[in-house]
């Protein structure tokens, strides 16, 4: 046995308690500290959060205040096209708008009546079965879109945009 053990004078265990309290300690400073820094923008290339949230706040508001484009609307008369071979008595009713640039828009008023035979005659081919796919709108929107754009010609018409498709 050791001689301190003989004399009755042990030396105390150090426990862990007291670094491990001083390690969470210092932890916490380091950590409130950097994210006092980070929040005050006091670190190079970092941001204050309000000064970012301030930021996002007004590119969103000219985003969403931002000029409109350039675009006019030729209507299309609405149309009432039977399907099949006309004995289901199916209708299809259709409604739409052609979006158009300002300085083409007499252009596109002109050729009005072959456009609606274009799209009468498309209308007109198409099956009830045509018309129950889910996804059914969206690609007769482009085919119609397509068709439309060839007979105007070159880029005169932007887009179809439908008002009405109804299937009775």
């Amino acid at each position: 046995m050791s001689e301190d053990t003989e004399t009755g004078e042990s030396t105390p265990k150090k426990s862990g308690k007291r670094t491990l309290l001083l390690g969470l300690l210092l932890g916490l400073l380091g950590a409130g500290g950097g994210f006092y820094a980070v929040h005050a923008g006091l670190l190079p290339g970092a941001e204050s959060s309000s000064t970012a949230k301030e930021e996002a706040a007004h590119h969103e508001e000219e985003t969403v205040l931002g000029d409109l484009p350039d675009v006019a609307y030729v209507p299309l008369a609405p149309l009432v096209v039977s399907l099949g071979d006309g004995a289901t008595g199916k209708h299809l009713r259709f409604n739409a708008q052609l979006e158009v640039s300002p300085p083409h828009r007499e252009e596109v008023e002109k050729l009005m009546p072959r456009v609606m035979d274009v799209l009468n005659g498309y209308l007109r081919a198409l099956e009830t079965s045509d018309l129950t796919d889910r996804s059914a709108l969206m690609k007769l929107r482009a085919q119609m879109l397509r068709r439309i754009q060839v007979v105007a010609g070159g880029e005169r018409v932007r887009d179809l945009l439908i008002m009405e498709f109804v299937l009775n």
